[in-house]
């Protein structure tokens, strides 16, 4: 089990800002987290961080880990 946290619009889209998952990667959480047209389009374009480090959606997660989805922000 992992804990995913989403912010912004991720969490917007997806209804919460924390759930707690079985994933074996990132992909896993994409897949999860994109089941209807608007959520995908979101989803897609977020960047991942696992425990704190940059991931792609090839990054392998281990039990316990924690997901943050971040969308691109605006501003500076």
């Amino acid at each position: 089990m992992i804990t995913v946290r989403l912010f912004a619009a991720a969490a917007d889209v997806v209804g919460t800002k924390q759930l707690e998952l079985h994933a074996d990667t990132v992909a896993d959480v994409v897949t999860q987290l994109s089941d209807a047209r608007t959520s995908a389009d979101v989803i897609s374009r977020c960047s991942f961080l696992v425990d704190g480090a940059r991931a792609t959606e090839q990054t392998a997660l281990q039990p316990g880990a924690t997901v943050d989805v971040l969308p691109p922000f605006a501003g500076g």
